[in-house]
């Protein structure tokens, strides 16, 4: 069939195929070419690395973390970020004191501890105690209240590895809520197997939270090997087995923390902004590599590509490098608060490790099908797969505006199969990081970023029911 034959309206619908075909032709070689410069591309190390070298430890409402927070200012700035600033807030602050435990009746030896956050303290001369066991905090929360007086609890649990990081959540409560069970049968003290997965005698510290109900009362975590080893003095043992616990805590009062935030503007001001998250953070043992020094640099890196990739973005992308995420989310909350009325179409955070995205998950509405779709078949040859039944919840520091705000959310979901060897432990430190799999998160997170900034697609949800 000639021109001159060709209906004129078949030939509109050929050159509108066409020309729509070349667009999202030249779309998906942007993304690739995107991708395979994040490949390459050793910010993420560099910043994680800097971080952790010139900062070290920084709990929230420390000096340590008020010194990170104007490292992170210089940083972004040297970066060629805008808008870079810090929100400051204020926090209640607990900090660690001297910390030891011992066996001492009938088979005296020391075991590795640490104060879990918000724990009471012993006082200097300590507290000696029988210690009672419990397989599970269930089989603590079912004894009647003030059976513990005097006592030491201790309370074991069977968290596993896993791909997902499902097993925290599972066996998590030991350590969130077990301290205020305790409390409340009476017991004087309490000791939980680290919350962790690794055999290392290297205790986990992490938060503990207390009702107004009850007074907080020393709390602490041993490592695994030193849980499993009281576990067996304790079923052997013919008479009570007795613990020396020596935890100095304090309570400091209120203390400055706060948010740095940083944008790559968009070219669209009519477009709402994405948010994506990180916490500047860490606990006090180790320097906070992979939680969440590292998740930072994988933001960063991905954000600083987007801004000098040829195609600027339309949508504004923030940056936040939240406070005070460990001790009680802080940053997030007050980030929810002081940008309430602030635009936001969607937010994504890295918190979980350096190791390889292996599964994308989306809570977006029906109007973004096209770009999900996008999304999943763009990540495809980073190794990264779906699951259509598991919908994006997003980070702890991103879920108060979430919350507040009804918000879209795409979750890229790092590989937890040793993340809990090393989570709030000492060995929390640079060397844990494979440069390789760091680079493929920023290359997952770039190929995203490079997709939704430049997506004019609502990304409004429904009320919530």
């Amino acid at each position: 069939m000639t021109k001159a034959n060709f209906p004129s309206a078949l030939l509109g619908t050929a050159i509108s195929t066409l020309i729509f075909s070349t667009s999202a032709f030249a779309e998906t070689q942007d993304v690739r070419e995107i991708q395979a410069k994040a490949l390459e591309d050793n910010l993420a190390f560099e910043i994680t690395e800097g971080l952790t070298t010139e900062i070290g430890p920084r709990q929230g409402g420390t000096e340590a973390e008020t010194r990170a927070r104007q490292w992170a200012v210089n940083k972004l700035t040297d970066l060629g970020f805008g808008k870079v600033r810090i929100e400051q807030f204020m926090m209640p602050t607990w900090v660690r004191g001297e910390e030891t435990a011992e066996i001492i009746a009938p088979f005296p030896q020391k075991l590795a501890i640490t104060a879990l956050g918000n724990s009471g303290s012993t006082g200097a001369n300590g507290l000696e105690a029988e210690v009672v066991f419990f397989p599970t905090v269930a089989a603590l929360a079912a004894v009647p209240d003030g059976s513990l007086n005097g006592k030491i609890a201790f309370v074991s649990h069977q968290m596993r590895r896993s791909q997902d990081g499902s097993s925290y959540g599972a066996f998590g409560a030991v350590r969130f809520f077990g301290p205020n069970i305790a409390a409340q049968k009476g017991a004087s003290a309490m000791v939980i197997r680290s919350v962790g997965t690794d055999y290392r005698r290297n205790p986990h510290t992490g938060n503990t939270n207390f009702s107004d109900r009850v007074a907080p009362i020393p709390a602490a975590a041993l490592s695994i090997p030193d849980a499993e080893n009281l576990r067996r003095m304790i079923e052997r043992s013919e008479e009570p087995v007795k613990m020396k616990l020596v935890l100095t805590p304090q309570n400091i009062g209120q203390q400055e923390s706060g948010n740095v935030i940083a944008e790559v503007a968009g070219t669209d001001p009519s477009l709402s902004m994405v948010l994506i998250a990180c916490h500047l953070d860490s606990w006090d043992l180790g320097t906070g590599a992979i939680d969440d020094g590292a998740g930072c640099g994988i933001i960063t890196a991905a954000a600083k590509l987007i801004m000098e990739s040829e195609i600027k973005p339309k949508r504004t992308i923030r940056l936040l490098w939240a406070g005070a995420e460990e001790v009680g989310v802080w940053g997030g909350k007050d980030y929810a608060v002081v940008h309430k009325d602030t635009p936001h179409a969607l937010a994504m955070e890295s918190d979980f490790g350096a190791d390889r995205v292996w599964r994308v998950e989306f809570n977006l509405p029906e109007s973004a099908k096209e770009t999900q779709d996008k999304i999943i078949s763009s990540l495809g040859p980073l190794g990264i797969g779906h699951n259509p039944s598991i919908v994006a919840g997003g980070g702890a520091d991103v879920r108060p505006i979430i919350g507040a705000q009804n918000l879209a959310i795409i979750d890229l979901q790092q590989d937890g199969t040793r993340y809990f060897d090393l989570h709030h432990t000492p060995d929390d430190t640079l060397d844990k990081i494979d440069p390789k799999q760091l680079r493929q998160n920023v290359a997952a997170w770039t190929t995203v970023l490079s997709i939704i900034a430049n997506s004019e697609i609502d990304f409004t949800l429904p009320p919530k029911e």
